[in-house]
């Protein structure tokens, strides 16, 4: 209410005067209840957990928009359901980094203006100009948050020097009881680095594929299943899977807050980090509002909630980001590194050459891999 409306509400001295008078105190007082405005819709693609209230809830309670997410695995999923759907469909996509320029040369994605996002803030120089997510000097997708990729057990099972390495999932006491992650880009990777690619792990030879190819085959004796995000989160809690490939602690963070023995490392070999990033989609007609909820997620408020997210947690990518989270959850920065000079450290390992990000075959396509995937699960 504004101050005029209420000097008009308090200088009326009598109801008799009040009603005498309704019908133009009806049409001329500027109040207008926020409840009478239409809600905007925002249709968001992502990830579970992104459009979910304890990451949306507030932001939209204080900007009139309801958040309508559908919610996808893996960035071969994501193509598809954009692909199977209208120009417009989706306001907000959140892609995994290495999908960026597949959405853009399908042009699933509008370009976003670089000076509404806080490049000059950024925890690491790799995330000014992250890989595709830049094209001809335009920028399509805006780097949110960040998790690592390595060795996921269960601590009564492999011991802290085991998880130094991806040999550990081929202990014979853990045949049966190795699960997967369903999808082929973070296994493949691990295999790949496990052959020592190291930074080539995307870029295999025919040789070198085939060596990959028959590094996994060699796993599938241990394995005793393959999982949604559900499955692999279940699997774990239960104790029916000790170990999984091709996950970190986005899935076991939540556990191990739980306190379910539980632990995700980066080994010798090196870890893969998923990046993801959000995009405004082709044809959207509330460019404004994304673009001020993209901003609310890259303000300290809003990396605070990204880091904290329910379903799984994530890394900060500024760093006003990371100092707002070390002062709202000095326990939840310390449990996943997020602290200058602590072991592990997500920049150090960057730094250190220990992190790879995450990217798509580069002389394979992704029919190769999925295809042998399939093969791998049906062995």
């Amino acid at each position: 209410m504004t101050n005029a409306t209420h000097t008009k509400i308090l200088s009326m001295p009598s109801r008799r005067q009040l009603l005498k008078t309704s019908g133009a105190v009806m049409l001329t007082t500027p109040f207008v209840s926020r409840a009478w405005a239409a809600t905007t819709e925002i249709n968001m693609l992502a990830w579970y957990g992104h459009g979910e209230p304890d990451m949306v809830a507030d932001y939209e309670a204080a900007n009139n928009v309801k958040f309508v997410p559908k919610y996808y695995a893996g960035g071969d999923n994501m193509l598809a359901l954009i692909a199977q759907s209208p120009p417009g469909t989706y306001d907000l996509i959140l892609s995994d980094g290495e999908f960026v320029q597949q959405l853009n040369l399908a042009g699933y994605i509008d370009p976003l203006e670089p000076a509404d996002y806080p490049f000059d803030d950024m925890l690491h120089e790799d995330f000014t100009k992250f890989p595709g997510h830049w094209a001809d000097d335009k920028l399509y997708s805006m780097i949110l948050r960040g998790g690592h990729l390595g060795v996921s057990y269960n601590k009564n099972s492999i011991t802290e020097e085991e998880a130094q390495s991806y040999a550990c999932f081929w202990k014979p006491e853990l045949e049966g009881k190795v699960g997967h992650f369903d999808w082929h880009l973070p296994t493949l990777g691990m295999m790949s680095l496990y052959n020592g690619n190291g930074a080539g792990l995307w870029d295999l030879d025919d040789g070198q594929w085939d060596t990959v190819q028959d590094t996994t085959m060699g796993l599938r004796k241990q394995v005793g299943g393959f999982f949604d995000y559900g499955g692999t989160f279940n699997s774990l809690k239960n104790g029916e899977m000790q170990a999984m490939v091709g996950i970190g602690d986005w899935i076991t963070g939540v556990l191990e807050k739980d306190g379910a023995p539980v632990a995700s490392t980066i080994p010798k070999e090196g870890g893969i980090q998923f990046t993801e990033s959000y995009c405004i989609g082709k044809g959207s007609e509330k460019v404004a509002e994304v673009t001020k909820f993209i901003q609310h997620m890259l303000s300290p408020e809003g990396q605070v909630k990204s880091a904290q997210m329910a379903a799984y947690p994530g890394f900060c990518v500024t760093k006003a980001g990371r100092a707002a989270l070390i002062e709202a959850d000095p326990k939840e920065a310390m449990r996943s590194h997020q602290m200058e000079g602590m072991a592990n450290d997500p920049i150090a390992l960057i730094n250190e050459g220990r992190i790879h990000y995450r990217d798509i075959p580069q002389q394979q396509s992704l029919e190769d891999w999925n295809d042998f995937w399939s093969e791998y699960k049906n062995a």
